[in-house]
């Protein structure tokens, strides 16, 4: 009867040994449970926010306004004599010249993007008389009826300090879903007809960061130095982007990260 008791006292002490370690696998499982997600987002979650879908690297964007012009077709021919793919950014009484919508098609066609820069570029109505948002709707309306794209991306005739200060009209661009792109370097070449020079100059003198964004216009001096600007930009080791609606960063004078 002793070993039977023996017996009895060793199993219950098995089950109790067994019960406990049960217990306690359970209860130091918790903390590496807490410790695996500090912060709800993994690391490369956040790091990719955290980048705003700016491209890595030296990244130059070669972008121009006012168009479709006369020139345009010379400039796709630049663009795709260097296999460079651009933005434009186009305005609305010259897209209803019907004379000028085969180039705004070859464009798309060819892998540059097309944008709206307005009906009127007129500084009152666009920003004193708040015609902003509709005019920007009309133009990138005009520019699915030619092409078939559906764009968002506007660039603010004279950039969009001062005239986006008003913090109401922004809020319309947030509700149109209307994204706004200015500029990093400013080449002035509208105002430099008889000097194309100077516009490789102004390039070359601001060219300072890893990503620049250019503003140029459809204009024959620019057409003139394009090449050289081109050549200067694969000398300094940049690569050439277009604007990509799935890889958008904000780049406004206004710093509203919305837009």
């Amino acid at each position: 009867m002793g070993s039977k008791k023996r017996a009895r006292r060793w199993g219950v002490l098995l089950v109790a040994a067994g019960l406990l370690f049960f217990v306690l696998s359970k209860v130091t499982a918790f903390p590496e449970k807490e410790v695996s997600k500090p912060g709800g987002a993994p690391a490369d979650t956040k790091a990719a926010a955290a980048a705003g879908g700016k491209p890595q690297g030296k990244v130059v964007y070669l972008t121009f306004d006012d168009g479709p012009s006369e020139w345009t077709g010379e400039f796709l021919d630049v663009l795709k004599q260097n296999n460079i793919k651009a933005t434009f950014f186009m305005q609305g009484s010259n897209l209803k010249r019907t004379n000028l919508q085969d180039q705004v098609r070859r464009a798309v066609r060819e892998g540059h993007y097309v944008g709206a820069h307005s009906m009127t570029h007129q500084y009152k109505k666009l920003y004193d008389e708040k015609q902003f948002v509709p005019e920007m709707k009309q133009t990138l309306s005009l520019i699915h009826q030619i092409t078939g794209e559906n764009p968002h991306l506007v660039r603010p005739p004279y950039g969009s300090a001062p005239g986006l200060n008003d913090k109401r009209l922004r809020d319309q661009i947030v509700q149109a879903e209307i994204k706004v792109w200015d500029w990093t370097i400013d080449s002035n070449d509208w105002n430099l007809k008889n000097r194309p020079s100077e516009i490789v100059d102004n390039i070359k003198k601001q060219t300072k960061a890893d990503l620049e964004v250019v503003l140029m216009h459809e204009k024959p001096q620019t057409l003139q130095v394009l090449p050289e600007i081109i050549d200067f930009y694969k000398q300094k080791g940049y690569q050439f982007a277009v604007y990509d609606e799935t890889k958008h960063f904000h780049l406004n004078f206004m710093k509203d990260h919305r837009l």
